[in-house]
């Protein structure tokens, strides 16, 4: 690693859990270690080679790399969580457990976000940005919780739950554009530049 490369390790506070993994994934891929993390590391056989065990060793440290940079990435509440985990492998299973949730819970939380997502509507106060940042928001959550809607369905989305003072607006940007093509990003330009 170059010397002169300074990697800051993101801190996990709870709420962040989805944006600090994600972050940490990519820190693990560049140390190399992203495969540690997710498949840990095999026991060594009792007749294991010198060559298997110099691998082995090689391997552990790895792990111990990935467990500490994992302990960096913790406050002090959540540290307690995984203090007592061995290997990285085991902390970020017991992370990954304890904030994203096992698939009933996932299931359970995607049924609260789909309906948070029906609900969902531009309140009459929100500006443009902040409401296709909500909806990019609900999306990003639901494509965790397993999930992906089409950027179809979030151009309609948006055009169908903006308030009246952009009717006119909706109604331009549908007789000039073909909406089943364009993405979140085109309908927001045009949103803008109309409003």
């Amino acid at each position: 690693m170059n010397s002169s490369t300074q990697l800051f390790v993101p801190i996990l506070e709870g709420k962040n859990y989805n944006r600090w993994s994600t972050q940490m994934k990519v820190l693990f891929d560049y140390q190399d270690l992203l495969d540690t993390i997710e498949n840990g590391i095999q026991a060594l056989t009792a007749d294991a080679t010198t060559a298997q065990r110099t691998a082995h060793a090689e391997l552990k440290k790895k792990d111990k790399k990935a467990l500490f940079i994992i302990h960096q990435g913790m406050r002090d509440d959540t540290f307690e969580q995984i203090e007592g985990a061995s290997s990285a492998h085991e902390a970020w299973n017991i992370l990954l457990t304890t904030y994203k949730g096992d698939d009933r819970v996932k299931r359970i939380r995607l049924q609260t976000l789909r309906r948070k997502y029906k609900l969902l509507q531009m309140e009459p106060s929100e500006t443009i940005k902040a409401y296709v940042a909500r909806v990019q928001s609900m999306t990003n959550n639901m494509k965790t919780n397993g999930e992906t809607l089409t950027e179809q369905n979030k151009v309609e989305k948006i055009l169908r739950t903006l308030t009246s003072r952009f009717e006119h607006i909706v109604a331009a940007i549908e007789e000039g554009n073909d909406t089943s093509t364009m993405t979140v990003k085109q309908l927001f330009g045009s949103l803008w530049a109309h409003g």
